[in-house]
């Protein structure tokens, strides 16, 4: 088993930049692959960025240029670092980590881009 448990969502001005942090409950060398995905209300959940054990990533296209996906294997943590954030931006952001078949997901944060 693995907690995953996402901070750094808040309120930010268009234009403006957050950093997301996926603390993990043990290590994540082992790791498969982590990302981020996102779900704004009545839509459906998204992949946003993704960076598998071979620090390969791929980013939705809508965030192309603006986000950038990275790891701390030392302090199991992942991070989504968004700037030149966009009001179509605001969802509820999740981690997500695939070891073997296992699927472990956070919690969420609420990352909300105002006009």
């Amino acid at each position: 088993q693995v907690q995953l448990v996402e901070s750094g969502g808040g309120l930010v001005q268009a234009g403006g930049s957050l950093r997301l942090s996926c603390a993990a409950s043990r290590n994540i060398f082992s790791s498969v692959s982590m990302g981020w995905y996102r779900q704004a209300p009545g839509k459906q959940r998204e992949l946003v960025a993704a960076i598998t054990k071979g620090d390969n990533t791929n980013y939705a296209e809508s965030v192309k240029g603006r986000f950038t996906i990275s790891r701390d294997n030392a302090k199991n943590t992942l991070y989504l670092q968004m700037n030149s954030l966009k009001p179509e931006d605001t969802a509820v952001y999740y981690c997500n980590l695939i070891v073997n078949i296992y699927n472990y997901w956070g919690q969420g944060t609420q990352v909300t881009v105002s006009s």
